[in-house]
């Protein structure tokens, strides 16, 4: 997540530097899709089209296939159309892709290395921060010469992990689950294996037996490149006895030949920190929720976080964010958090329950028997992968009940909220639609606020921009007379956040135009 953060910081101008104890290259694929909001956010940095070509090729179907083996029975498929046959979405420009770590984090990192107020420093270490009212004070070594030096910030987010250095010094908890099971993954080449069976490409394999589906097989690169994961292991899984080939041989239903180039034993766990952090020292990503990997939440998650974030440290390093804007990020944030880890909980439970049985692979009136048996109790909820909470990953979560929006007036309009995944309400993500072709109304949105007039007759918001301008904030006002849009709104002002969310709509211009403002950068009261 601190590549995401640096690149949202650095679009916007600000100053920051990235600390990171790696030397940057990411040779596992931990995590492998983009939810369509964070290919939203990859637009407006500038990167989407490079994610689409490094990805999963246009022409292979994204299917999850459940089997006995590869060579065995196809049990269950929910098919998913090739790239290059999906067709337009009227809520968003981007879709969701397949791009695994080690092609997403090269191109972050080229992105976050070309904007000049962003500087990289790896192979470097964290050793201590402290915290004083006009700023943090890190305390940094280089791992290479050794050499330590103190840098100053005005603020300081940890991206580093469960155990990492920023969490442990905060003294902040995690509450939850904790370790919902132990896993281990095996990554490795092989060309043999997609000539190997008649199920064609799918991006998910899911092997079932006897004893149910014990593990996931993710095709990474549509080549050569895959990620076998079994699942719910012993606690005493002991990895230096574990037999690779066994397995391998296992989820394929023969031996074929393969090149391993990673075997990485992992905890799933299901926590969220109690705390997100606040004055001067924030946490996000990792280090603030730790969830299954099962529905894709976890990456998506945490570059909400940045997202969310990255805005108003801006504003407050510029000096238009109030002193109460920082508070919002948690309140904002771990909601968000809450409901994703405990959906990708509720999904790893379901998936790890699908039944088996002993005859499932036989040629058998019994084998037959048992395979029907299996899609009948198959579960409709996993085709959602979560539902809401995924939703909220995909286009935004609506952040209802913020201290920094403005809310509608009466219940009507709640309900709207409630009953549309794309409603304009303050609190959501505004909503797409084409402007021009090529052009959507969330290209709109990024740098600072922006200011919908919407209809034939521009209302005059002369208030408006002059609260703003006494405030220095950023904003831009745009007319729009398409009524289609303007009834996707549903007002004919609109008032959208630098991060793409509606802070606040109305027919009318507010009757006191500084204590919106107010509200929205985070130095004003409740209304």
């Amino acid at each position: 997540m601190g590549l995401a953060l640096a690149v949202e910081l650095g679009v916007r101008g600000v100053e920051c530097m990235l600390v990171e104890c790696s030397d940057g290259t990411v040779t596992v694929p931990k995590a492998t899709q983009l939810s369509t909001r964070t290919m939203e956010f990859c637009r407006r940095w500038g990167i989407s089209e490079e994610v689409k070509r490094a990805g999963w090729p246009a022409e292979h179907p994204g299917d999850f296939v459940y089997l006995t083996s590869m060579v065995g029975y196809e049990l269950y498929r929910q098919k998913f159309a090739p790239y290059a046959r999906e067709r337009e979405l009227d809520f968003t420009p981007e879709r969701p892709r397949q791009c695994p770590q080690i092609f997403f984090d090269p191109i972050l990192r080229n992105r976050a290395a070309s904007l000049p107020t962003v500087t990289l420093r790896h192979r470097t270490w964290l050793e201590s921060f402290v915290e004083e009212p006009d700023g943090v004070f890190t305390e940094l070594t280089d791992l290479e010469s050794g050499q330590r030096r103190t840098v100053a910030a005005m603020y300081l987010v940890g991206c580093d992990g469960y155990d990492g250095t920023v969490r442990k010094a905060l003294g902040t908890e995690y509450e939850g689950s904790g370790i919902l099971s132990y896993s281990v993954s095996i990554y490795f080449r092989s060309r043999e294996l997609a000539s190997l069976h008649d199920k064609g490409w799918g991006r998910f394999y899911r092997p079932v037996d006897a004893t149910g589906h014990w593990a996931d097989l993710i095709a990474i690169d549509g080549r050569e490149l895959w990620r076998l994961t079994l699942l719910d292991l012993d606690p005493d899984f002991d990895v230096e006895a574990f037999d690779v080939v066994e397995s391998l041989a296992r989820t394929a239903g023969t031996t074929f030949p393969h090149e391993v180039l990673s075997v990485l034993p992992w905890k799933r766990r299901e926590l969220i920190a109690k705390s997100y952090g606040g004055g001067r020292v924030f946490l996000a990503g990792d280090a603030a929720h730790q969830c299954s990997p099962t529905g894709g939440l976890g990456m998506n998650t945490g570059i909400g976080d940045a997202v969310d974030l990255g805005w108003k440290l801006a504003a407050m390093i510029e000096g238009w964010g109030g002193s109460r804007l920082l508070d919002s990020y948690e309140v904002e944030r771990r909601p968000v958090a809450v409901s994703t880890v405990t959906a990708s909980s509720d999904v790893y439970r379901q998936t790890t329950a699908l039944p088996g049985g002993e005859s499932i692979a036989e040629d058998s009136p019994e084998g037959e028997r048992t395979r029907r048996r299996f899609v009948e109790e198959f579960p409709e909820s996993l085709h959602a992968f979560g539902g809401h909470a995924v939703e909220s990953v995909r286009l935004g979560a609506a952040y209802e009940g913020s201290p920094i929006i403005w809310p509608d007036r009466g219940d009507a309009r709640r309900d709207e909220a409630a009953a549309s995944a794309t409603a304009a309400c303050p609190g959501a993500r505004a909503p797409h639609a084409w402007l021009t072709p090529g052009c959507s109304t969330l290209d709109l949105f990024g740098t600072g606020f922006g200011l919908l007039r919407l209809g034939f007759e521009p209302i005059p918001v002369i208030d408006l921009t002059r609260a703003a301008a006494a405030r220095n904030v950023p904003r831009r006002v745009v007319d729009i007379d398409d009524p289609a849009i303007a009834a996707l709104y549903g007002s004919r002002l609109v008032l959208v956040r630098p991060d793409g969310h509606v802070a606040w709509r109305d027919d009318m211009p507010p009757a006191d135009a500084g204590s919106l403002l107010d509200r929205v950068r985070g130095a004003g009261d409740p209304p």
